[in-house]
């Protein structure tokens, strides 16, 4: 999967697994996904993608200090998943 492909598709998991208000493209690639100067995620939409990105791309996020790294934008989720492969 190309990168752009794998960013689209991590957008569309994002907006349609938590229910964002916003659409797919009204998230820029290197927006932080928590925190107020970002999409304002909470920990419970931590857990949500982490399932979501389980299930979507076969990407396991191992512990805390992994998910801070790699849940950090959508940017850090696909060099994540392209790192798999």
């Amino acid at each position: 999967m190309e990168p752009s492909e794998s960013k689209s598709k991590i957008k569309q998991v994002l907006v349609d697994e938590l229910m964002l208000p916003h659409g797919p493209e009204e998230i820029a690639d290197g927006t932080p996904l928590f925190g107020p100067e970002g999409l304002g995620l909470d920990s419970v939409d931590a857990l949500q993608l982490v399932v979501a990105l389980e299930k979507h791309f076969g990407l396991k996020v191992a512990d805390a200090e992994v998910a801070k790294k790699v849940l950090h934008s959508v940017d850090s989720i696909a060099e994540a998943i392209a790192q798999m492969g």
